[in-house]
């Protein structure tokens, strides 16, 4: 469990890094920028003749700035920097939401254009897995709780992928369509609206609230009347931890399977997806 906490405080100072360092260009882009467009302006306001106060206001833009740097205007060269640690900030968000937005458009945009019959086909892989339910075990005839903590790794082992993947329930491993009679017929309310509520329940509470938005429910009608359910993931903005038997594991998909990285594994990994 220390180890656990030591790689959750690595993880942070990562962060820390990258909004420290956008600070900092912030900071500078306001001492060597905003102060001298501010106090370039704020001559004009004074002398108000804009073309015989050019080269004035130039040099006493200049002077201003010198003054700045030599801390003889501490409270004026504070606020400026403080403004432009501010803006940096506020940049750095801006441009790191877009992108993780712009990514997941691009990516919902791909999956939702493919036809299930054609993802079928292509067979399992790093990026596509079938498993035959959620949580009713066909051959014991039975709710199986570990049918769902397996389904559970395998969305862990997604988000935490640089690609993201696509998660078929409903289908076996061979590609034949199972459906989701027997899923339903074990829940509260035994139909699509009640497995869909299930799923984002199961989520949210082993993975994290924060984790649905990267995770799309779709569901697929095909032969005979069969649901399949289609969970497109994406790849998640933070490591995913699951917890089994009281342990974080950190799991990846790897090849056409998902693997429990070490915590060596897990800190090397995560240091090169989320914080190079």
């Amino acid at each position: 469990m220390k180890r656990f906490f030591l790689l959750i405080l690595s993880l942070w100072q990562q962060r820390f890094k990258l909004y420290f360092f956008s600070a900092l260009i912030g900071g500078l882009a306001g001492l060597f920028i905003f102060l001298p467009i501010y106090e370039f302006v704020f001559f004009y306001d004074i002398e108000g003749d804009i073309q015989l106060q050019a080269s004035a206001a130039l040099h006493y833009s200049y002077t201003q700035l010198s003054a700045a740097l030599s801390y003889e205007t501490p409270k004026k060269t504070l606020f400026f920097m403080q403004i432009g640690a501010i803006f940096g900030l506020v940049i750095a968000f801006i441009y790191e939401m877009l992108h993780r937005r712009l990514q997941r458009i691009n990516r919902l945009s791909f999956e939702l254009s493919t036809d299930i019959h054609s993802i079928i086909a292509q067979g399992e892989s790093n990026l596509l897995e079938f498993k035959s339910s959620f949580r009713w075990d066909v051959e014991q005839e039975r709710i199986n709780k570990n049918l769902e903590a397996v389904i559970l790794k395998t969305l862990a082992g997604f988000l935490n992928s640089t690609t993201g993947g696509t998660l078929l329930i409903g289908v076996s491993d061979s590609g034949d369509l199972i459906g989701l009679k027997n899923d339903y017929q074990s829940l509260k309310r035994p139909d699509q609206d009640g497995f869909e509520q299930f799923v984002i329940a199961a989520i949210s509470n082993n993975l994290g609230t924060d984790l649905s938005p990267f995770i799309k429910i779709l569901f697929h009608v095909v032969d005979n009347d069969k649901h399949i359910c289609r969970l497109i993931i994406l790849p998640s903005p933070r490591a995913v931890f699951l917890n089994q038997n009281k342990t974080p594991k950190f799991y990846l998909r790897t090849g056409g399977g998902t693997r429990d990285l070490n915590i060596q594994e897990a800190v090397d990994f995560i240091t090169h997806r989320w914080y190079r």
